[in-house]
């Protein structure tokens, strides 16, 4: 049987018809993307687009009183895309921004190792005239354009550490952090570094498109992809830039410190550390020179030895003790110990004074071994089954007051300070040790170690009678729909009563107003102020000359802390110092010019 043939031959012109309709609709697709769309036409060459960053305004800082301490100036980053830099008359550019071609070709080999292709900065913080010279003549030069940066301008020349300083970012800080590329900007240290992410703000974006001259001919999709910055928070602080600068003023030329505390906020009124610098210094292009310098600087000026000096608080420390010995039970107001003056044993006394003596007495005297005795007692009260048991009970409270330990602050890089534990001493006498193998405690020696930072902060929870407020820079955001840290505003209670530290302070007042006080020549007319000077031993050199106190005795304002490094007597300098300030701070001036001059001429 034979098959009916099929016929084919009529599906090839369907075939054929389908691929044209496809062909057809592709050419037309193709024709409305290249040539009728610009969006598509646009986007289809990079090197007509360039993305440029809108970097926010940065936050800026005030005093308490409103004085604007830190704002923002505009600077120029000139940026290359190396790839398209390759061909432009060199000798020429160089002349353009007055540099020579050694630095060009270090400057372009350093951009072309980052990428030939992404920009980078070539020159940073161009200065507005330097800019207004050299744009006009930019499209001359492909691959190069500039971006506005800002940087921090400072009209008070003072409290550099407490500010901190600006820096491009590190490799680190690059992986830490997505929000940063390649030539940003951050807050190395201080207020700049704690809230860093508060000041910084958020970045923009604008997409321009260049015509092959490098000249700028208008914005893409007419700026429907742009975004705009949005500014970074100002930031109100607790600092009175006058009392700063007066601190500083009485500081120059000397070695130390100055922090002085609002007792019922713990906001820092000032913090001084000598020597120091002015922090315009460490902005725009000589930033990198002037840092090496400082760094370099024997005097070391970038340390804040407010929050990273450790040193011995002598004297000042026996507070801390006579609270311990009250709370405890081991003395009363009227506890009496004998003095020989420097005769007496194991501890001296530096000087003779009426014995026996009580408390308020020991206080006004400094005297030594009212405090050894005291301490002494404690350690080997009944009360406690051993002494081990008796120093940790003195060890908890010690720590009550933030000693031995950083302080949960908006300050960064805070030092601990040192107190000694038990296992300490069990460790270095393996586990032989008493009252007198530790006695140099008793008076603020041995291995006990604060911060002016933290003295300050003993001043200002004996002033309050009991609590503490931790100390920060803070005093508010200018948006109010941002609020302070919790932490700052949460009493922190010393476990030891009230009435105690009303004993204390009597003492304290008779430093300044008693007969044989050791600062009754720092008194300030019509203001009682509570005290304590201190000697510190130190074996590299001359004593530290010391003081911590607080004004008025009643209703504090002020809680300060003083040192000056290797100043001798507490009396002689630190005390001095502290009380011009607390008159400054609750005065508005100064009327005893004549210690104002004394320690300003610095004649040790």
């Amino acid at each position: 049987m034979i098959k009916n043939k099929i016929n084919y031959s009529g599906r090839q012109y369907v075939i054929i018809a389908a691929f044209v309709a496809v062909a057809l609709i592709i050419t037309v697709k193709l024709f409305s993307i290249q040539i009728l769309n610009k969006t598509y036409r646009h986007s289809s060459d990079n090197n007509t687009l360039r993305n440029i960053t809108l970097y926010p305004s940065r936050g800026r800082i005030y005093d308490r009183d409103g004085r604007l301490l830190v704002y923002n100036d505009a600077v120029y980053d000139l940026i290359i895309t190396p790839k398209l830099a390759r061909d432009i008359d060199t000798s020429s550019f160089c002349k353009l921004l007055n540099i020579n071609n050694d630095t060009y070709n270090k400057l372009y080999n350093k951009a072309k190792k980052y990428s030939m292709v992404t920009p980078s900065v070539f020159i940073s913080q161009i200065s507005k005239e330097e800019y207004g010279r050299v744009a006009e003549m930019m499209y001359h030069y492909p691959g190069f354009y500039f971006q506005t940066r800002s940087i921090r301008q400072y009209p008070y020349p003072i409290a550099a550490h407490t500010f901190g300083s600006i820096g491009e970012v590190s490799r680190q800080d690059l992986q830490l952090d997505t929000y940063y590329k390649q030539g940003d900007y951050i807050g190395k240290s201080g207020i700049e570094n704690y809230y860093e992410k508060e000041l910084r703000g958020t970045k923009g974006l604008k997409i321009i498109i260049v015509d092959v001259h490098n000249r700028e001919k208008e914005r893409f999709m007419d700026g429907q992809c742009d975004t705009l910055p949005v500014s970074g928070l100002d930031i109100i602080l607790g600092m009175d830039a006058e009392l700063q600068e007066y601190g500083e003023r009485l500081m120059a030329g000397k070695t130390g410190s100055i922090v002085a505390i609002e007792p019922a906020t713990g906001q820092i009124l000032a913090m001084v550390s000598a020597p120091s610098y002015d922090p315009n210094e460490l902005v725009g292009r000589q930033r990198s020179a002037n840092y090496s310098r400082l760094l370099n600087d024997s005097l070391k000026p970038l340390i804040n030895r407010a929050i990273s000096g450790a040193y011995p608080p002598g004297s000042t420390f026996k507070m801390i003790n006579g609270l311990i010995a009250l709370q405890s039970g081991v003395i009363s107001n009227g506890t009496e110990y004998p003095c020989d003056g420097p005769e007496s044993v194991p501890i001296r006394c530096t000087h003779y004074h009426h014995s026996p003596a009580r408390l308020h007495d020991a206080i006004e005297n400094s005297c030594n071994p009212y405090f050894w005795h005291a301490f002494s007692n404690f350690l080997n009260s009944p009360k406690f089954n051993d002494t081990k048991e008796a120093y940790e009970y003195w060890y908890d409270i010690v720590t009550s007051f933030g000693l031995g330990h950083t302080l949960d602050t908006d300050i960064p890089f805070t030092t601990s300070g040192n107190i000694p534990t038990s296992k300490y001493y069990d460790k270095v006498y393996r586990g032989k040790w008493n009252a007198m193998t530790v006695r140099s405690l008793s008076i603020g020696q041995g291995e006990i170690l604060v911060t002016p930072l933290q003295l300050a902060n003993i001043a200002a929870a004996i002033g309050n009678e009991g609590f503490f407020y931790t100390p920060h820079y803070i005093r508010a955001f200018a948006d109010s729909t941002h609020t302070v840290d919790s932490n700052f505003t949460t009493r922190h209670v010393i476990p030891i009563d009230r009435r105690h530290f009303r004993d204390v302070k009597i003492g304290m007042e008779k430093v300044f107003e008693g007969e044989y006080g050791t600062a009754r020549m720092s008194r300030i007319d019509s203001v009682s102020v509570c005290g304590k000077t201190g000697t510190a031993e130190n074996p590299h050199g001359p004593d530290h000359s010391i003081f911590m106190g607080f004004a008025p005795a009643d209703n504090p304002q002020i809680a300060i802390a003083v040192i000056v490094e290797n100043a001798g007597f507490g009396s002689t300098w630190a005390a001095p110092i502290a009380s011009l300030m607390m008159e400054k701070y609750i005065k508005g001036s100064v009327k005893r010019k004549w210690v104002e001059n004394r320690i300003c001429s610095n004649d040790y």
